[in-house]
């Protein structure tokens, strides 16, 4: 794909939805944006996915991506947290199609191998590597935007004309 374009990189979860904004062109990765969304446990379900969507909604309209790239739900110990994060999921998904706007979907071991060369890398490994692509003066905080910026560098990285390989 030539010309800059915008990504939108989601690590989604019910309580903190972290995201990742970063501009491609090229070789070259540029922050454009991160943060997270977060949501009081104590409130209902149904009004932390409103939440969930309208903060994504805004930083859509304030951001304007290109793309969209979703962590996807690879697999989870615990039931309810793998149910919490489908449903914040799902929101990220709607966010995106709403906005007309591609969705790519990578699971950790692709952003993992795609960020730090090595699907089995820890979480420090793949915070200190997205530091160092986008040239930041330290760690995105918290975790789940640098996270969320990994996930955007992923896609960033990934090339359909590879046949599904990384471009490193």
């Amino acid at each position: 794909m030539e010309g800059r374009r915008i990504v939108l990189g989601i690590d989604p979860g019910t309580a903190i939805l972290g995201y990742g904004v970063v501009a491609v062109e090229g070789d070259e990765l540029e922050v454009v944006d991160f943060g997270v969304l977060t949501t009081p446990a104590s409130d209902p379900l149904t009004s932390r996915l409103l939440t969930l969507f309208s903060g994504l909604i805004r930083v859509i309209e304030q951001r304007r991506p290109d793309e969209v790239a979703v962590e996807q739900l690879f697999f989870a110990r615990n039931v309810g947290s793998a149910l919490a994060v489908g449903h914040a999921r799902g929101i990220a998904l709607l966010a995106a199609a709403k906005s007309y706007l591609s969705v790519s979907e990578y699971t950790p071991m692709q952003v993992k191998q795609a960020v730090a060369g090595y699907g089995k890398a820890t979480k420090k490994q793949v915070q200190g590597m997205v530091q160092v692509m986008l040239d930041l003066p330290a760690i995105p905080q918290p975790d789940d935007a640098a996270d969320a910026l990994a996930i955007a560098i992923c896609h960033a990285r990934w090339n359909d004309q590879m046949g599904g390989r990384f471009s490193l």
